[in-house]
């Protein structure tokens, strides 16, 4: 894997990640981080919830911003600055989420990067929007 470097990032860049949630991530991301919302492990409980049953955690497909960023832009090297979320949507086991990222700016005095970060589902439905800075170790 060729690591990037800040001066051959172009804003309007793109990259992608597409994982589909099963119900070992979501039991594998409450042991990890330690949330266990009924509204994500209990069936019973969450049919009464507004959701009308369970729902990954936010941040398990958030996360999946993360992997984008590590993985292929900026890729290797990348450190996490910044990142702002807004949760559109439920995300549901069996649900197939395509997390996308895009330069948006770059900073060249500090070499950071702003990137438009969002999520969608296997409907073409958004369930995260955000913004990432990140800089290059």
């Amino acid at each position: 894997m060729t690591k990037n470097t800040y001066e051959n990032m172009t804003v309007g860049q793109t990259a992608e990640y597409v994982r589909t949630i099963t119900e070992e991530d979501i039991l594998s991301f409450a042991e990890v981080s330690g949330d266990h919302n009924p509204v994500h492990l209990d069936e019973n409980y969450a049919k009464q919830t507004i959701f009308k049953g369970r729902i990954a955690h936010g941040m398990l497909s958030a996360s999946f911003i993360s992997t984008v960023l590590a993985k292929e832009l900026p890729g290797p090297g990348t450190i996490y600055l910044s990142q702002k979320l807004e949760f559109k949507r439920p995300v549901r086991i069996g649900d197939t989420i395509t997390t996308n990222v895009e330069i948006i700016n770059k900073q060249d005095d500090k070499k950071k990067i702003t990137l438009k970060t969002f999520c969608i589902n296997q409907d073409n439905t958004t369930v995260i929007t955000g913004e990432a800075v990140v800089m290059l170790s």
